[in-house]
């Protein structure tokens, strides 16, 4: 049986951005076994994805080169016997390994000085494949071959076992419909919608009988605490209460997910939750959730059209943040009106 590693993204969305291309691999003709290389923050969703028969957890940090280790692991995975390897990263130090493992074919982009270290080599381009989630799968194919089209629907396995533990662990009632809010997002504050918008948005949606939970990281846990303050108690402030597999259990209860464009945006999507993603900074025409086309109607885009956006930047390059803070809680429950998703509907 044929093997593929395929060296992971190191952000969450971008591993979640990903799946396209594991299901085009694994659909090829022929059984292929898929492991993934990958830091520990996003085993979990690689774990929940079908596709994927072994996650190797990466030793390795952001920016550290360890070259010897770096050989080390890669004489180890050579015991494996891979046929092909696909390094997701444009980075030098992410086509290391495969090429000390001596695995065969290693796929990529050309990336930083990766001549020789790829022997499958890809050069991008950005204009026929805007889409992050495009430039990925196009990796299953030969280089310079067209990419087929549309990319192939996916989804996160959830075990209703493990989330029944999680709920009652952090005593959560789910007598109600659950609105998850999403208010991190790992890059930067540019990218965040403003507490007061989150916590306006709660106050209308507790009216209508749901259930606010905050979900988000460790970091968010301020913020978190912001928007239940100034929403006058509505919400449950869960940020930093869970790890990113009970996150996964958390939005897998959700009637509707509202979330800044992060990982936990890109889990919501692969969850098949109707959803309302809000950009300022970035682009949905580069990132945007996956279910936004394999499933119209469950996910909706929110943002303003200015001049200087997207930007792409960390925090607003001119100070007066107008993509987030004009972004008005009433244009978001409008979005959410129009996915025609009752309040008291079923999963």
């Amino acid at each position: 049986m044929p093997r593929i590693l395929i060296v992971a993204p190191s952000w969450i969305g971008d591993t979640l951005l990903a799946q396209p291309l594991l299901r085009r691999l694994h659909d090829k003709p022929g059984r292929v076994a898929i492991d993934a290389l990958a830091p520990p923050w996003c085993g979990p969703l690689l774990e929940r994805m079908p596709e994927i028969d072994e996650v190797i957890a990466s030793p390795f940090t952001h920016g550290e080169l360890k070259l010897r280790a770096r050989w080390k692991l890669g004489r180890e995975l050579a015991k494996r016997n891979y046929d092909q390897a696909v390094v997701l990263p444009n980075s030098f130090k992410s086509a290391l390994i495969p090429f000390f493992a001596d695995i065969p074919l290693r796929a990529g982009y050309a990336g930083e000085f990766r001549y020789g270290l790829l022997n499958l080599v890809h050069k991008l381009d950005r204009a026929r494949l805007p889409l992050m989630a495009e430039r990925y799968a196009q990796l299953a194919e030969k280089p310079g071959a067209e990419l087929p089209r549309p990319l192939p629907a996916v989804r996160l396995q959830v075990d209703p076992v493990n989330t029944a533990r999680t709920t009652a662990r952090l005593d959560l009632d789910r007598s109600r419909p659950i609105a998850v809010f999403c208010p991190g997002a790992e890059y930067g504050p540019a990218k965040r919608w403003p507490a007061r918008h989150f916590a306006a948005l709660a106050r209308e949606l507790a009216g209508r009988g749901y259930a606010i939970w905050l979900i988000g990281s460790g970091k968010d846990a301020e913020i978190g605490e912001d928007i239940r303050a100034q929403s006058g108690a509505v919400c449950e402030n869960l940020c930093g209460q869970t790890d990113l597999a009970a996150a996964v259990d958390l939005i897998s209860c959700a009637k509707l997910v509202v979330s800044n464009d992060s990982g936990l945006m890109h889990v919501a999507a692969a969850l098949g939750k109707p959803l309302i993603a809000l950009y300022g900074s970035s682009s949905p025409a580069h990132t945007p959730p996956l279910s936004l086309s394999s499933q119209p109607g469950l996910a909706r885009i929110a943002n303003i059209d200015m001049e200087c956006s997207p930007c792409f930047a960390r925090a607003c390059p001119l100070g007066h943040f107008k993509c987030m803070n004009d972004l008005a809680p009433a244009r978001v429950l409008a979005e959410i009106d129009a996915l025609h998703e009752p309040a008291g509907a079923g999963d």
